[in-house]
């Protein structure tokens, strides 16, 4: 029997209408679909998540989602980023039900594999002595402050995340970086703990929440995956997604 089917998993999509660089994003259409009802519809997919939700802070998402048939839960919005959402979906749906692990899919990546979703809950069972798991992926585009590039040791456990070129080429070029693949799975605890600390200075500076939980003591583990994700943060981004859906072979799968 799979690891995985000893653990309950609760996957959660954060996300907000008043989106800054492409504004109302979530709603965006790409094949008469909004965007982040494809990344519902995809991480449905996942044959390890037990249970699956949209994680919002308007009622047009809302009910939006319900109509698409996806479930959605309505936050606050004051939050400062999904991680803080999601603790709080989490929270009222932990009063009726425990899960192992929390896995974070980020709203606006409509083309996000549901294999990657399993591969991170698959390698954190493996790997449980870790609050966090994330996965990375190579990527070219080195001079994208919109791309979270992650630095980690010979272990796989995370450094340092930044929006700028690392590691600095001094003496030696590089073709790929690190991307960070918005895939993150929590323990609960973990999550928790995050959720409950204030914003770090290295997390104002660059915003990256996830420097918070480097600077308050956890321990992040990753490891690489192929293919290709990108989240929708501006119109360029938008149109790719769109040309991208054309030949997405899981897109076929949920079609209206």
């Amino acid at each position: 029997m799979d690891i995985a089917m000893k653990k309950k998993i609760l996957g959660l999509i954060p996300t907000r209408l008043n989106s800054t660089r492409l504004p109302q994003k979530a709603l965006l259409e790409i094949k008469n679909i909004p965007l982040v009802v494809h990344t519902f519809k995809r991480s449905k997919l996942s044959k390890l998540i037990d249970e699956l939700y949209i994680c919002c802070d308007d009622k047009k998402i809302f009910n939006t989602a319900k109509k698409f048939g996806a479930k959605c839960i309505m936050t606050s919005t004051h939050h400062n980023n999904g991680t803080e959402r999601i603790f709080e979906a989490y929270k009222k749906i932990s009063k009726k039900k425990k899960f192992d692990l929390i896995i974070d899919i980020q709203g606006d990546e409509p083309l996000v594999s549901p294999y990657h979703i399993d591969a991170v809950i698959n390698h954190h069972l493996k790997n449980f002595e870790y609050d966090i798991v994330l996965p990375t992926i190579n990527s070219s585009q080195k001079n994208n402050t919109n791309i979270i590039k992650v630095i980690s040791n010979m272990k796989k456990e995370v450094m340092y995340f930044s929006r700028s070129n690392i590691p600095f080429e001094f003496k030696k070029n590089t073709n790929y970086i690190n991307k960070h693949l918005s895939i993150i799975s929590f323990k609960p605890n973990s999550l928790k703990k995050f959720s409950e600390s204030k914003k770090t200075p290295l997390e104002k500076i660059e915003d990256i929440e996830l420097l918070r939980a480097l600077e308050i003591g956890q321990n992040i583990k990753t490891f690489s995956l192929k293919g290709d994700s990108f989240s929708v943060d501006v119109l360029d981004d938008y149109k790719r997604a769109e040309k991208q859906m054309n030949l997405d072979k899981f897109f076929r799968l949920y079609k209206i």
